[in-house]
């Protein structure tokens, strides 16, 4: 989906070579319909100041600033940053922050209909298990965390909010278990699509266009 980005790719193909033994569905969701789903309140929340997404790097969570960017050179790291759109904070020793905002929503270039495009839901902590959100919040301040999202304007997002766009996207979610051989195309604006957890040997090819 890549919807926390500027830039994305239209058309996605997936290629199911080995399906899992157990789980392992690709859901799918028309991100028009889930959109439609949402009160307009809550859209007009989001469409004001599109979404921040904020990463913290070098706390020993998650990635290194080095892994997620290959690269060695902060140099390297702040003129990447730049070219797209992101603001880098150095931190001192190996941390930093990024912050990015980008759109809640988006226009299907093929069906011209409005779809909601983020991953808001997905980035904030509250995506997270209990225990899991529990321990970072001990850990970290609200915008230390290894990964979350806020509103544009640094605002943070209000926990009906999500709740009620994790219903719409459960609401029209679409899935199916895979069979060796099953090629699936999909318009990435007008589909959201995600993975779901799986036993045994899985391979699913992705390629993006």
């Amino acid at each position: 989906m890549l919807s926390y980005r500027e830039a994305w790719p239209p058309t996605l193909f997936f290629a199911c070579v080995v399906p899992a033994e157990e789980g392992g569905e690709t859901p799918f969701a028309d991100s028009a319909r889930v959109y439609g789903r949402l009160p307009a309140t809550t859209r007009d929340r989001y469409e004001r100041h599109g979404v921040m997404y904020v990463r913290n790097f070098g706390h020993g969570v998650d990635l290194s600033w080095q892994e997620a960017f290959q690269t060695e050179d902060r140099d390297r790291v702040d003129a990447y940053c730049r070219a797209h759109g992101t603001l880098t904070e150095w931190l001192g020793g190996e941390r930093l922050r990024t912050r990015h905002v980008v759109q809640a929503s988006t226009v299907s270039r093929t069906t011209g209909r409005r779809v909601w495009f983020n991953q808001a839901h997905l980035f904030h902590v509250s995506s997270l298990p209990a225990g899991v959100q529990e321990a970072l919040r001990e850990d970290f301040a609200e915008d230390e965390l290894p990964r979350n999202a806020f509103h544009g304007d640094g605002s943070p997002l209000r926990p009906d909010d999500l709740a009620e766009i994790r219903a719409a996207y459960a609401a029209e979610e679409i899935a199916f278990p895979w069979q060796a051989g099953d090629v699936a195309v999909i318009d990435n604006e007008q589909f959201a699509h995600g993975r779901r957890p799986f036993t045994g040997a899985r391979s699913t090819l992705v390629a993006m266009a």
